[in-house]
């Protein structure tokens, strides 16, 4: 399973925020420390706050604070929110997709399964668990 590079930024972001979730970060610098781009980072953000991950601040002292502690967000829910709208595979789709033996395939209900068990792998660890140290923050 490959995840996406939206998911990947999304969790780098969390991981710096968990490190420190008392203070409000700017997309802008979180822009910067990964060397991203801020308008990629702020779509990232505003998915994240619609999740319920995180809650954005405007004007002076403004930024994103995560809306739990650490401890209590799960990896896979993260991920499950940062990978909405990615189909695994392409029958995944909300149409669909192109798939030419649907009704007779025997892979879909397997590929569900490992998706479902992949995420709950995740699920049982939290951001706390990979927060970046303060050294490296």
């Amino acid at each position: 399973m490959r995840l996406t590079s939206f998911t990947d930024y999304g969790l780098r972001m969390l991981m710096r925020m968990a490190s420190a979730p008392e203070r409000a970060y700017s997309t802008a610098e979180l822009a910067e420390e990964f060397d991203l781009s801020r308008n990629h980072l702020t779509k990232i953000m505003q998915r994240l706050a619609r999740g319920g991950i995180v809650e954005t601040r405007r004007g002076g002292g403004g930024g994103a604070v995560l809306c739990k502690a650490p401890e209590d967000i799960r990896l896979g829910d993260v991920v499950r929110l940062l990978e909405q709208g990615q189909a695994l595979v392409e029958c995944f789709a909300a149409d669909g997709g192109d798939c030419t033996i649907d009704g007779r395939c025997r892979l879909k209900a397997r590929l569900r399964s490992a998706e479902a068990r992949f995420l709950e792998e995740l699920n049982g660890s939290t951001l706390a668990e990979i927060a970046l140290s303060p050294q490296a923050a």
